[in-house]
């Protein structure tokens, strides 16, 4: 399973019909693990990935490079899932007698997410590129390497900084926690 070409995503930016519908329909599997790894139940990541999709069909023509396809749909169900949580997180009522996870505990659990996703977005795009095909969607080394037009070695050095510089971004700083 792979996330389309930069063809199709150039002639969907241009505005073609056909190449946004097919976009559309090649990035929804991806879009979907996307939301199922961030969201807080399943019902909340199909809406997250409906709501991504329907972004994705409005505004591919803002999207400034073909190649940022991937990180543009994660920063998008991010923000997703992110607005349902505190919809959820409003809604939520303390519980009396405390024998079920409280909402802040899940609040806590889906901010966390969001600093590894804010880790991940912040990634130069080639180490993102690879850090993404390798620990999100779970490719291959050798695959992510013959997709990228890269060796194994060039590919492992690249997830070693993706992954050192998500680790250092996401190290607690002295005052803040």
């Amino acid at each position: 399973m792979t996330w389309p070409d930069e063809q199709l995503v150039a002639t969907a930016r241009s505005g073609d019909v056909a190449s946004i519908a097919a976009l559309v329909s090649g990035t929804h599997p991806h879009v979907r693990r996307f939301a199922y790894s961030l969201c807080a139940s399943p019902e909340d990541a199909e809406d997250a990935a409906q709501e991504a999709l329907i972004i994705l069909y409005r505004k591919i023509g803002t999207l400034r490079a073909s190649g940022a396809l991937a990180s543009w749909m994660f920063r998008i169900v991010r923000n997703e899932c992110l607005r349902q949580l505190r919809q959820l997180a409003r809604r939520a009522e303390p519980v009396a007698d405390g024998s079920t996870v409280s909402a802040e505990d899940e609040v806590m659990r889906r901010l966390e997410a969001e600093r590894v996703a804010t880790a991940v977005a912040a990634l130069p795009l080639d180490q993102r590129q690879v850090l993404i095909m390798r620990d999100i969607q779970g490719f291959s080394g050798r695959m992510t390497a013959d997709r990228l037009g890269l060796s194994t070695a060039a590919m492992k050095s690249r997830l070693h900084r993706a992954r050192a510089a998500v680790q250092l971004a996401l190290e607690p700083v002295e005052g803040r926690e």
